[in-house]
Formats: C-alpha cells, structure tokens, sequence
C-alpha cells in the first residue's frame, strides 16, 4: 500500500450483512482497496495500520460502532488530522451517515469518491473520541437496540419507546452534571433518567442534524419521572422540547458528570463503558469528513 492511498474498512457482517461483494465492486472500481474486518476490534486494529501508513483516504463502510472503532484506531496511531473520512452506510442506524446527508450505499459510494470535504467536530470521552453522542442513563442500551421501523416513525425518541420494559425497572442516575456552557459553567445535580450529549445528534425537540462545526455539544437532562409519563412524552415528542418541564438543555463544550452512589454506564456512538466520573470534551474542527448533498453546516433548528 503506497503513501496517499484510498482505502475502506469494511465490516461484512453489518446490518442485513448482504453488502460485502457489491461494496467492494463499487469501491474497487473508484481506486478503493478494501479490507474487511472478520472479529471484533478489528476495525480499530485496521484503522491504526492505515494511520501508520499514512493512508489518505479511509472510507468505513458499517454502521456507527464500526466508525467509532475507525475513529479510535486513527486516533491511536495519531492520524485523525491527516486523512479523510467518509461512511458507507451498512448498519442498522446509520446516524452519523445520515445526519451528513447520506442516505444509501451507492450514495455513500459516490461521496467516498468525490463529496464535499468538511472539518467537523469530534467529541472526545476521557480520551475515547465519538462522532455522534455519548448518553447515560435509561435510553444507553435501547438507543441501540430500537428498530428501524421505531426509528422511521419517532425519530430521535425510538429509544424511549424501545425502553418501556427497561423503565419498568430503571432506578435512575443520581449523579452531579458540571458543564463549560456557551454563557458560562452551569452544574446540575440530582436524580436523572437520562443524559444526551450530542455531537452530530441533536436532542432538542424530535431531534435531527445537530452542528457538526461550532464546537459545541448539545445536551439535554432529563429529570426522572414516572414511567408512564416518561413514555407518554416520548410517544408525543414532547419530552426534549425546549419548553418540557423536568429537561435542562445545555450548549456545552466540556461536560463532566460523577455518579455520587455508582459508577455509569455510557453508551459512545454504541459502545459501551462504565465510569465513575467522566468528561466529554468537543474536539473542534479535527476530522476532514466528506458529506453528502443534504448535509448543513448551519442547521436552522427555527
């Protein structure tokens, strides 16, 4: 492999897990060579190599837990400012694909080739970094557990509706939120049912694009409520509206957030780990990220 090569990691088994020969045929034939992951961890392993040979070009075609592994092996061989990224979209979400205005393989195809290129933020977690959101609380397993038809008909909320069974026996986080807000440090503290933090995912009414270039997270507490409650809201997209009671919503560039009697669960871009304390902090304008036609820069939330 030559210095400035385009190459895609591509997981095989994401998704339907039916994409693998027709990806590469496609990418093959735009100057791609591509390797496919065949255990988990391979994708971060893979990245790192491709980091190491300064490999230009790095497309990942899979879902958002196979870009963040990509993500975390750049970054570990000190190569997330030097390439450029794009995402074939092959999982079940596709978040990230599809809050940059990709919408299907052959159009993520076609941007890994020539789409506009971007620098966009990255959110870091400790020192883990994620494209999408880091969350805690109620929603970290249904975010990725909730079905693509719930996610076509409530949007950014499918997971409340995918986590009635989970609520039912949620104690909720009883935890302390210190933020470097837009307008100064705001602190919150008390007993949540969740915590959103939103890089490319916003979590301000039914949600959307949020602003992958302000260097800024968007994020929303949600108190914790009654479970009948929780859902009824979530059903009428009301519960992350900017006017909900019992939901604070903070433009922050650092987060940090302690458990006061256990440590959390967070769910980053679907990965999952366990912390006692942890601190998000935006990573301004460090990844070149090709886009496609329906991505904005600026995105009118009015």
């Amino acid at each position: 492999m030559q210095v400035g090569s385009r190459r895609c990691i591509l997981n095989p088994v994401s998704g339907s897990g039916d994409h693998a020969q027709y990806v590469t045929r496609l990418l093959r034939a735009r100057g791609f060579d591509v390797v496919e992951t065949e255990v988990a961890g391979d994708a971060r392993r893979l990245a790192e190599a491709a980091g190491e040979e300064a490999v230009s070009e790095l497309a990942v075609c899979g879902g958002d837990g196979t870009v963040n592994e990509v993500l975390r092996g750049l970054d570990d061989a000190g190569h997330l400012e030097s390439v450029t990224l794009s995402v074939v979209p092959a999982g079940t979400a596709n978040i990230l694909a599809r809050n940059v205005g990709i919408e299907s393989i052959q159009q993520g195809v076609a941007v890994a080739d020539t789409g506009e290129k971007r620098t966009v933020d990255l959110g870091m977690a400790g020192d883990e970094p994620f494209a999408v959101s880091c969350i805690a609380g109620l929603p970290a397993d249904a975010s990725v557990a909730a079905s693509s038809d719930l996610k076509k008909r409530f949007g950014t909320l499918a997971f409340l509706v995918t986590g009635v069974q989970e609520a039912m026996t949620f104690d909720g986080l009883d935890i302390r939120v210190d933020a470097t807000a837009d307008h100064g440090e705001q602190s919150w503290d008390g007993e949540a049912a969740c915590l959103l933090v939103g890089n490319a995912r916003r979590f301000v009414g039914e949600g959307g694009q949020g602003d992958m270039e302000d260097g800024l997270f968007d994020v929303a507490v949600v108190e914790q409520m009654p479970t009948r409650s929780l859902v009824a809201e979530a059903i009428g997209h009301r519960l992350l509206g900017q006017d909900t009671p019992g939901v604070t919503h903070i433009s922050a560039s650092e987060v940090t957030v302690a458990g006061h009697t256990a440590p959390i669960t967070f769910s980053r871009d679907g990965e999952f780990s366990e912390h006692e304390q942890l601190t998000l902090s935006a990573r301004p304008r460090s990844l070149e990220l090709r886009v496609g036609p329906g991505y904005e820069p600026s995105p009118d939330w009015t």
